[in-house]
């Protein structure tokens, strides 16, 4: 099971810390972190449409 998601789930976390510079949220509070999580999952997905033409869930 941890190989599998060493190839699908992993890469997208390396992604967004080393590429988008996440590794900290910038807000506090359970909403904030949220909204900001979701907004760098957004990111990536577009990019990931724009490069591949397919999102990965």
């Amino acid at each position: 099971m941890y190989s599998k998601r060493l190839g699908t789930v992993e890469p997208v976390f390396g992604n967004l810390e080393s590429n988008k510079g996440l590794k900290r949220f910038t807000l506090r509070g359970k909403e904030k972190v949220s909204a900001q999580w979701l907004m760098y999952c957004m990111v990536h997905n577009i990019e990931k449409i724009a490069t591949q033409g397919e999102i990965s869930h």
